[in-house]
């Protein structure tokens, strides 16, 4: 079986409840899975096991790539919304930034 076209952005609920943002162009399952795996040093790999919250599909990579740098630039607060599917409260943390 081929991989979907296009890319995830997802977001993954660290073991020290931080949360990891990143994107993924063969398949959300196996991304997660190598993140669990160690297969990536750096952030997810001291922060063992991952959980993933929050994903969506993009036909594109270009704008996978462009969600996955916006949501990693987000508060805590914002994310937590994303995860909920709080659309209404993601734009009223939008309006508070300054």
């Amino acid at each position: 079986m081929s991989e979907e076209p296009g890319a995830y952005v997802y977001m993954l609920n660290c073991s020290d409840d931080s949360y990891y943002v990143g994107s993924a162009r063969l398949g959300l399952d196996r991304r997660v899975s190598e993140h669990n795996s160690g297969a990536y040093g750096g952030y997810t790999a001291k922060r063992l096991p991952v959980h993933l919250v929050w994903a969506e599909h993009f036909l594109n990579i270009t704008d996978a790539i462009a969600v996955e740098r916006q949501v990693k630039g987000w508060s805590r607060a914002k994310k937590e919304a994303l995860i909920r599917g709080d659309f209404g409260s993601i734009q009223t943390l939008a309006k508070r930034r300054t």
